[in-house]
C-alpha cells in the first residue's frame, strides 16, 4: 500500500488523533482488521471494526502486546496513553474511506469483476494472461466483500499499472461502497445465480444491485445468451453512457461472437470483432470454464485493443486453487499447500493460517517458498519484505526454491536452505529433515510445488474427505445470528468432530472464539490439549478411570449420577485442589444421562455447597425431539422442567452458572430458550431444520481406477446383484463399506457424480471399492467422483440408506484421508 503518515490519516478520516506520550514517528505500511492474522511487526495500523457478534476494541489491549501503537476507533473510552488512536464515527466506514482516497491517487487502468460465480478464476486468469505486459496489484484471493474490497484497493500504489478487483454482496444498498472504492474503467460481470438470492426480492434486483459496481465504467463485459442479463445489462449500459463490450456462444447479436469445438481435454476457441477474427486454446472443456475464458479474451480486447499478444497464454491457463489446503504429512508433520500463486499479499494470508494451526503447539513453523512473482517492486527490497514477514510471523526455517531467492538467500536471518531448481529440492530431498513441523509450501504454479506435497504427505488411497473450513465458519456464523448479544456458544467435536477430524476442527473453533468445546470421552480431550487447544474443554461421558487426565488437563467432568459425583470430588481432593469446574446434567425426559428426581439433584447440591472442591460452570439438559413439530409439545415441558430445576439449583447457590438446552434444530426452532449458552452440533455441519442458507462442508470423493465394457448377458458385483439389460460401461471405484460407503446404496439405490452427470451404484458395494454405470458418458481412470457434496447432498444419502446424516459422516473411516480447505 501507499505510504502515510498518521497525521494525514487523520485527515483523511476527519478523525480526532490522539497522540501518545511517545508518539510513532513513521509511515503506515500495514493495515490490520483482525487480531488473529497479526502477529508480530512494525508499521502496522488497527481498525477496531464492529460486527454483530464480535467488537475489534475488545482486541486492543492484545495488539498493544504485540507491538501495535496506532488505532482506528469509534469508542472513545478506548482512547489512553498506551498508544496513539484516531477516533472517529464508524471504523468501517473510515476503512473504506482510506481505500476510496488510496484509489483516487492513480490513474491507471482499474477492471471490475462482479457477478455470482466466477469472479475469482476471471481475476487470477486476467491477471496470468496479462502479466507479461503489465504490473498487476489484484484481489488477494476472494476478497470481495465490504471490508475484503478496502483492503484489496489499499494494496495499489506506484509499482503498479494495472489493477483487478472483484467485489461481491449478499444484500441490497452494499454495492454503492463498493464502487466508490474500486471506480472500475472495465467492467465485467460474469453471471447472476441463486447465491444469496434469500436477501434479494428477485433476480433482476439482484441485477441492477450488482450492476450499481459499474456506473462510472467507460465499458462492461457480459454475456448476452442470458435473456434477463441481456436485457437488465443492456438497459444499464444505455442509460449510463457505457460502451457494452457484449459476447455470445450462440450467435445472437453482439460485439463478439465465439465458437467453439471441444476435444477430449481441451476446447478451440474462434472469435470474430470488428470484421477482426481470433483463435486460442484452453485445456479445459467444462462450460464454466469456456464462458470464464470468454470473459478474459473480452475483456483484454476492451483493455487493449490488440488481444493477439496474448493468445499463446491461454493454453497455459491452469485450474485455481480456491482455497489452500490443510492435509496431515509424514513424521507428524502437517501441510499447508498454497502453491497456486505466490506474490505478498497471499503469503501474508497463507502465514496466518501457518501461524494458526501451529498455535500453542511444539512444532516447529517451516516454510517452503518459490520465488516471488509480479510485484513490481525492485528485487532486493522485495526480499527483504518476504524477511521482514518470515520473521514476523516467528518462522523457524526456511527452504527457497528458484534462482532469484537463492540468489538473495544472505537476507534471510531464519534457519536457511536454498536450492535453483525443484530438480535440485528431489535430487537432495531426505524424509527425515522434515519432523515434527507445519509446512506450509507456497510457490507460484509454474514451480509445480504439488510435487514437494507429494514428497511430504502421507500415503493414502485415493478416496478422501474434503471438509471446507471456511464453509465451517460460514455455518457457526448462520447459528450466532439467531443468538442474543452475550449468548455463549459450546460446539460439539466428539465422534472426531462428527467424522470431520477432531484437532483440525477445533483449531478453527478456537480461531472463531467459541466460548466451549464438548468431546464425548476424556481421550479425545486429551489429543486437543495436547495439539495446543486452550479453550474450556468439557466431557459429556465422564468415566471414573479418567479422572486424572480430568484434573492434568484441565478438562471439565459431565456430572450426570451421584456415585459420579462422589468420585470426582474425591479424586479432586486427592489431588488438593478446590472449585474445580463441573458441569451437571439434568434428565428432563430424554432418559439418557442425567439427574433425574429433585432428590439426587437437592443431594447433589448439599454435597457440592459442603465440601467446597467443586464449582458448577453450567446446568444442561438434552431435548429429545427438538427437530420434529409433532413432538413440540414435548419439547416445551422439558423446558418448562428445565426452568424450575435450574431456578431450584440458583436458589440453594451462591455463584452464577450458565444454562443450555438447546441443540442445533432448538437453536432455530427455540430461539426464545436459548438462556446463557447453546450446544452447537450437526448444524455446524451444514444441516438446517428451518432452511438456514448453510453452506456444504464435506465432500467425499474418489478416482475411477478401470472403465470397462460389459455385455448384456453378464452382471456386476458380489452374487450377481448388478443387472444390466444392455452392454454398459462400467466404472470401478476405490470406495467401499470399510470407508464408510453404505452397502444399502448399492444395487442403484445411492448415485454418484461424475464430469457433470449423476450415475448409479450397480452391483453390491464391496469392502474396498464399487461399481458406477457410466454407460453414455465420457469416463477415463483417473477422473474425480463425488458420492456426496455440492452436488449430492448428505441428507439425501442419508435418507436413501435408511438413516440419519450423523451416522453417514461419522461412519466415514479413518483410512479416508481429510483434507481441509481454507481460504
Amino acid at each position: 500500500m501507499s505510504h502515510f503518515e498518521i497525521a494525514e490519516i487523520a485527515g483523511i478520516l476527519n478523525g480526532e488523533l490522539y497522540l501518545s506520550s511517545n508518539p510513532p514517528e513513521k509511515y503506515i505500511s500495514q493495515i490490520v482488521t483482525d487480531s488473529r492474522t497479526f502477529f508480530r511487526g512494525g508499521n502496522a495500523l488497527f481498525f477496531a471494526l464492529v460486527g454483530l457478534r464480535n467488537n475489534g476494541h475488545d482486541y486492543i489491549p492484545e495488539l498493544i502486546g504485540k507491538g501495535i501503537d496506532i488505532f482506528v476507533v469509534s469508542e472513545k473510552q478506548w482512547v489512553s496513553g498506551e498508544a496513539s488512536f484516531i477516533l472517529v464515527e464508524d471504523t468501517t466506514e473510515a476503512l473504506q474511506k482510506l481505500a476510496a482516497f488510496n484509489r483516487s491517487k492513480y490513474k491507471y487502468p482499474v477492471i471490475g469483476i462482479t457477478g455470482s460465480n466466477g469472479k475469482t478464476i476471471v481475476k487470477e486468469w486476467l491477471h496470468d494472461l496479462l502479466t507479461e505486459y503489465f504490473k498487476i496489484v489484484r484481489s488477494p484471493k476472494s476478497y470481495n466483500s465490504q471490508v475484503g474490497v478496502p483492503l484489496s484497493v489499499l494494496l495499489m500504489n506506484k509499482n503498479f499499472n494495472l489493477g483487478i478487483f472483484e467485489a461481491g454482496i449478499s444484500m441490497p444498498g452494499e454495492m454503492q461502497e463498493l464502487e466508490r472504492i474500486i471506480k472500475p474503467g472495465i467492467g465485467i460481470f460474469t453471471n447472476i445465480g441463486d447465491a444469496h438470492q434469500e436477501n434479494f426480492g428477485s433476480l433482476p434486483q439482484k441485477i441492477q444491485e450488482k450492476l450499481k459496481l459499474f456506473k462510472s465504467a467507460k465499458k462492461l463485459v457480459f454475456q448476452v445468451d442470458d435473456e434477463l442479463c441481456e436485457k437488465e445489462i443492456g438497459k444499464f449500459c444505455k442509460n449510463n453512457s457505457i460502451a457494452p463490450v457484449s459476447w455470445t456462444l450462440y450467435n445472437k447479436e453482439a460485439l463478439l461472437s465465439f465458437s467453439i469445438k471441444k476435444q477430449e481435454n481441451n476446447t478451440l476457441i474462434n472469435v470474430g470483432v470488428k470484421q477482426e477474427s481470433y483463435s486460442f486454446e484452453i485445456p479445459f472443456a467444462d462450460l464454466s470454464s469456456i464462458k470464464n475464458a470468454c470473459h478474459c479474451f473480452a475483456c483484454i480486447w476492451a483493455l487493449t485493443g490488440s488481444p493477439e499478444t496474448c493468445l499463446h497464454r491461454f493454453a497455459k491457463l491452469e485450474t485455481i486453487a480456491m482455497r489452500l489446503e490443510i492435509k496431515q504429512g509424514i513424521n507428524n508433520c502437517l501441510l499447508i499447500n498454497d502453491y497456486y500463486n505466490s506474490d505478498l499479499n497471499s503469503l501474508a494470508i497463507a502465514l496466518s493460517v501457518l501461524q494458526q494451526q501451529a498455535a500453542k503447539s511444539h512444532l516447529r513453523k517451516t516454510v517452503i517458498l518459490s520465488d516471488i512473482r509480479q510485484t513490481g517492486i525492485p528485487r532486493h527490497e522485495l526480499y527483504g519484505e518476504v524477511n521482514r514477514l518470515l520473521a514476523g510471523w516467528g518462522i523457524d526455517g526456511l527452504v527457497g526454491i528458484g534462482p532469484e531467492i537463492t540468489g538473495r538467500s544472505g537476507i534471510f536471518s531464519m534457519e536457511k536452505i536454498f536450492y535453483p531448481t525443484l530438480y535440485d529440492f528431489e535430487k537432495s530431498f531426505k524424509k527425515e529433515h522434515f519432523r515434527d513441523a507445519v509446512v506450509l509450501i507456497k510457490g507460484a504454479r509454474e514451480f509445480t510445488f504439488e510435487k514437494i506435497s507429494a514428497l511430504l504427505q502421507q500415503k493414502t488411497h485415493q478416496t478422501v474427505f474434503e471438509i471446507d473450513l471456511n464453509a465451517l465458519a460460514h455455518n457457526l456464523n448462520e447459528f450466532r445470528k439467531l443468538l442474543k448479544h452475550g449468548t455463549k456458544v459450546m460446539v460439539m467435536v466428539k465422534a472426531f468432530s462428527y467424522g470431520t477430524g477432531d484437532v483440525e476442527i477445533a483449531k478453527m473453533l478456537q480461531y472463531q472464539d467459541v466460548d466451549y468445546l464438548a468431546v464425548a470421552v476424556a481421550d479425545e480431550g486429551v489429543r486437543l490439549r495436547d495439539a495446543g487447544i486452550q479453550i474450556p474443554i468439557v466431557v459429556m461421558n465422564s468415566e471414573e478411570h479418567s479422572f486424572q487426565n480430568f484434573i492434568d488437563y484441565h478438562l471439565e467432568p459431565n456430572i450426570y449420577s451421584l456415585e459420579l459425583l462422589h468420585a470426582f470430588s474425591k479424586a479432586v481432593s486427592q489431588n488438593a485442589l478446590e472449585g474445580f469446574p463441573v458441569h451437571l446434567k439434568i434428565d428432563t425426559g430424554m432418559n439418557r444421562l442425567g439427574f433425574k428426581t429433585g432428590g439426587e439433584i437437592r443431594s447433589v447440591i448439599s454435597k457440592i455447597k459442603s465440601s467446597g472442591l467443586l464449582r458448577i460452570k453450567s446446568v444442561s439438559s438434552h431435548l429429545a425431539g427438538s427437530d420434529d413439530p409433532l413432538l413440540d409439545y414435548f419439547t416445551m415441558g422439558q423446558i418448562s422442567s428445565f426452568q424450575k430445576t435450574c431456578a431450584a439449583i440458583s436458589k440453594e447457590l451462591a455463584c452464577p452458572f450458565d444454562r443450555h438446552i438447546l441443540n442445533s434444530a432448538g437453536i432455530e426452532r427455540f430461539t426464545n430458550h436459548q438462556f446463557e449458552m447453546v450446544r452447537l452440533g450437526i448444524g455446524l455441519y451444514g444441516i438446517s431444520q428451518t432452511g438456514l442458507p448453510l453452506e456444504n462442508v464435506g465432500t467425499l470423493k474418489s478416482t475411477v481406477s478401470q472403465v470397462k465394457t460389459v455385455s448384456k448377458k453378464e452382471t456386476i458385483g458380489y452374487n450377481r446383484g448388478g443387472k444390466i439389460r444392455q452392454e454398459s460401461k462400467i466404472a470401478v471405484v476405490p470406495l467401499g463399506y470399510a470407508d464408510g460407503m453404505d452397502r444399502k446404496l448399492g444395487n442403484k439405490n445411492g448415485s454418484a457424480f461424475i464430469n457433470g452427470e449423476r450415475v448409479p451404484i450397480i452391483g453390491n458395494i464391496c469392502m474396498d471399492m464399487l461399481m458406477l454405470d457410466v454407460t453414455g458418458i465420457e469416463v477415463k481412470p483417473g477422473d474425480e467422483v463425488e458420492f456426496f457434496g455440492p452436488n449430492i447432498s448428505v441428507v439425501e444419502v442419508a435418507k436413501k440408506a435408511g438413516t440419519i446424516p450423523y451416522e453417514i459422516l461419522t461412519g466415514i473411516s479413518q483410512r479416508v484421508k481429510r483434507i481441509y480447505l481454507q481460504e
